[in-house]
Parts: C-alpha cells; structure tokens; sequence
C-alpha cells in the first residue's frame, strides 16, 4: 500500500482527484477539469491536468480510448481502481486520526 502512495508522489492531490473523476466513466480533459472543479472546488490549469493524465497513463493506471472526436478521453484501469482505494483507505485513516487528535485537544 505504502509503495503505491510514494509512486503518486508530489502528484498525489491532483493524481487523486483524475481517478476519482475517472472511477465514475471516461472522460475527455475538458470534461475532468469541470468535474473536478465541481465536486472538489479545485480549478485546474489545463497543463496541470494534462501533465498528470500522462503520469497516470505511463503508471498503467489510465489508458486512452479510441475516439473519432477530436477530444482524447480517457478511463481508468483496473490498476487504476486499485490504486484509487488504496489512496482513499489512506485518507480515510488520516481524516480518522486527525479528528482523533482534535478531539483530544478539545478543537473538533
């Protein structure tokens, strides 16, 4: 588990939120980016997203489907879907903790 979250790297937040719109079907670029926006509230720069899309890819954790359209869209694999739970069990054990400690020191 550990290995996957050190392979997200420094990308981990906007890697993160690419699966997590892809976990619900393919999409193009422009169609995460507004996804991501509205469930996140995280507005992404076109190379941003573009720059992660082609880590994911390189990873084996998305892949590029066919598409007579101009735009490209993409899915996720099931390596991807893998990874996706895993990253979400981790958040979820450190949103655990956090509200542990808060709660501790009175602050929840």
């Amino acid at each position: 588990m550990a290995r996957r979250s050190q392979e997200l790297g420094r990308f981990t937040d906007v890697a993160l939120l690419v699966l997590i719109s892809l976990a619900e079907g393919q999409k193009h670029g422009y169609r995460m980016i507004g996804d991501i926006e509205e469930f996140s509230g995280t507005s992404l720069e076109p190379g941003t997203l573009y720059g992660a899309l082609m880590r994911l890819e390189e990873r084996g954790w998305i892949e590029a489907v066919a598409s007579a359209e101009r735009r490209k869209p993409y899915r996720i694999t099931e390596s991807g879907r893998d990874a996706l739970r895993e990253q979400l069990a981790t958040l979820r054990r450190i949103e655990q903790a956090g509200v542990r400690r808060s709660v501790a020191w009175g602050t929840a």
